[in-house]
């Protein structure tokens, strides 16, 4: 086992260890943030594993949003393919820096390892991005699904205290998880 996951024997490594195939395909953004994230990593890419790489093909519908989120264990490297997007990551603390620019088809952004960041299609149409990650499993941490989605749920009081809002608007959010 390396990083958790079954080495294969190679002696049946075959072809389709090391083929993914509907990067092409566009993702159904009919969802409420409005994208969708195609991932390969060593989940669907046996063949990634070990070799500390791995990628994402991320569909935006206009105004769509991949949410504010981490990658715990990858640093990712984004290309814009199709349309505009805002893109940003936040510092970390005391500063909590807003690091961020709005990107054109074929403009690169890179996301340090850990830090929250997020992506927003500006424009009219849909959008298309490509994203590397220096790790065959990055892992994703969405911060709102985290928050108030958690399972079991976080003690409301607990939240409304950290966000400094009533109870009432923490139960409206958990509700939405």
């Amino acid at each position: 086992r390396v990083n958790g996951l079954a080495c294969k024997n190679p002696m049946n490594v075959q072809a389709d260890d090391f083929f993914f195939s509907g990067l092409n395909i566009m993702g159904n953004t009919s969802n409420p943030v409005g994208s969708e994230v195609t991932p390969v990593t060593v989940a669907q890419l046996p063949g990634l594993n070990t070799l500390g790489i791995s990628m994402v093909r991320i569909d935006y519908a206009p105004r769509g949003l991949n949410p504010p989120h981490t990658h715990p264990r990858a640093t990712e490297i984004l290309t814009v393919l199709e349309g505009s997007l805002e893109v940003g990551f936040v510092t970390s603390n005391p500063g909590n820096r807003l690091i961020g620019k709005v990107l054109q088809k074929g403009d690169v952004f890179v996301f340090p390892v850990g830090l929250v960041h997020f992506q927003r299609n500006v424009g009219y149409g849909n959008a298309v991005a490509i994203a590397a990650l220096s790790s065959q499993n990055p892992g994703v941490i969405t911060i709102a699904n985290a928050v108030f989605g958690s399972n079991p749920p976080i003690a409301a009081d607990l939240l409304a205290k950290a966000f400094q809002v009533k109870t009432n608007v923490v139960a409206q959010l958990q509700s939405k998880f």
